[in-house]
């Protein structure tokens, strides 16, 4: 029997935030049993932690979706870091991931990681496809900053701003539309779309990623660091943006960023809470 522990993370209350499933020992599950695992749970991600390859370094960590494993994803990292120092291992602590070793600390109950990892632009998707894909007029698309564009930090999302925050909440994916979408533009998740609201540093945010059985995500650290590189860069100057994610589908989030410029940086942090515990027996 495995153990395993469930938080709900980027959030400090009970049935917030985003769901993640974590298996602080992950050593005696089989390799073809991983994937399996994640599909299970049907949460956005789940990790499993191994020791470290390097023995300077606190673990390993893999980052499963319900259909594939990624390298990067914000939440699973936040959520482990918290799980494994709920369990004893000092901070700070520095992970090893499918984009490389990752320092992170913790403040109480207030994890971080700060990333250096170059940010990755892939592809400006037609805004009538972006708009279509999301179920709303390609009108809602605010072009002042930037253009629809797919780019992230070691997981990519295509990165719309949209023109008032009724717009996001009317969004309504349409998985045939982010076929195509997946089909002309393909990167590892399938078309996944990070729609946004910005004021100044306040950001309201919403995340589809239907094709990876992501319907909708409640909180999205990897997307929200890929957009505050990526606004870093294009406003000339380090950022600290607040996100609100998960609002329309009843598990408000909160991310933090901040980042630096020449060369860009960018930490993200928020806590987590424990929820539930098990045992895997198979």
């Amino acid at each position: 029997m495995t153990e395993y522990v469930v938080y709900d993370v980027f959030t400090d209350t009970a049935f917030g935030g985003n769901q993640l499933a974590v298996f602080p020992d992950a050593t005696t599950l089989h390799e073809d049993k991983l994937q399996q695992i994640a599909a299970e749970f049907n949460y956005s991600e789940v990790t499993f932690v191994y020791p470290s390859e390097n023995p300077d370094n606190t673990a390993k960590v893999r980052i499963f979706t319900p259909t594939s494993e990624i390298p990067f994803a914000g939440h699973p990292i936040i959520g482990t870091v918290i799980a494994l120092a709920n369990q004893g291992t000092p901070a700070p602590m520095v992970l090893e991931l499918g984009v490389g070793p990752l320092r992170c600390t913790l403040d109480g109950n207030n994890a971080a990681f700060t990333t250096e990892v170059p940010l990755e632009r892939f592809a400006e998707p037609a805004i009538d496809l972006v708009a279509a894909a999301v179920g709303i007029d390609p009108g809602k698309i605010n072009t002042t900053t930037h253009n629809p564009i797919q780019a992230g930090l070691g997981l990519p999302f295509v990165l719309v701003e949209l023109t008032d925050r009724g717009s996001l909440a009317a969004c309504v994916p349409d998985t045939s539309v982010f076929r195509q979408g997946a089909k002309r533009y393909p990167t590892g998740l399938d078309f996944a779309v990070f729609a946004y609201v910005r004021d100044g540093g306040t950001i309201s945010s919403r995340m589809f990623a239907p094709l990876d059985n992501i319907p909708e995500d409640p909180a999205t650290g990897s997307a929200s660091a890929a957009l505050a590189a990526m606004l870093t860069d294009l406003l000339g100057g380090p950022q600290t943006l607040t996100y609100t994610q998960g609002q329309d589908m009843g598990r408000t989030s909160k991310i933090f960023a901040t980042t630096t410029h020449n060369p860009t940086s960018v930490t993200i942090s928020g806590t987590a809470i424990k929820t539930m515990a098990g045992r895997f027996i198979l």
